[in-house]
């Protein structure tokens, strides 16, 4: 029998949220915060259904009958206010921000914009350059062939020259 199990003579009704049409979840993370983008999130619409126990391994944490457990979502108003993360400071976020912080995050923002610019630029510069050289090289490769043809042909009519010469003896 496991040390933190705890047994309930009838368990209650825990509410399950009916699936609603939302953009994808994110990751979840120990230090996840849930935010809420839409209003209509914290109403809650849906069906109830029964649990055993509380939480994993049938440990529930707050001990009452809430049904949240110990990992309760933070959509859950039950609580009253909205609970903040662990390293949270009082504040409503971006508001609370020292202007020089937000000016500086600012600053942070356009220069990794402008490296992410200078990167594409770059590799955009590098297929140029590549695009000319191979360009200068098949000029160079034709020049070649062009070469080598008109060395044959100069061959050909050095022969037919040569031809040429035993005519006339005629006195034409």
């Amino acid at each position: 029998m496991p040390f933190f199990s705890r047994s309930e003579p009838s368990p209650e009704p825990v509410y399950q949220p009916e699936p609603v049409a939302e953009p994808p979840s994110r990751k979840h993370s120990l230090f996840h915060r849930n935010r809420d983008v839409s209003p209509t999130s914290s109403h809650r619409t849906g069906s109830v259904a029964s649990s055993n126990n509380g939480g994993p391994g049938g440990y529930n944490a707050a001990g009452s009958n809430s049904g949240g457990g110990l990992f309760r979502h933070s959509t859950d108003s039950s609580a009253g206010s909205r609970r903040r993360g662990l390293f949270h400071r009082d504040g409503g976020g971006m508001q609370a921000l020292d202007p020089s912080i937000l000016q500086a995050r600012e600053h942070v923002m356009h220069a990794e914009a402008a490296e992410v610019e200078a990167d594409r630029a770059l590799g955009e510069a590098r297929m140029r350059v590549r695009a000319a050289k191979d360009h200068v090289w098949r000029l160079e490769e034709e020049a070649k062939e062009e070469a080598r043809r008109a060395k044959i042909k100069q061959e050909q009519a050095r022969e037919v020259s040569k031809r040429g010469q035993g005519l006339g003896r005629h006195g034409l």
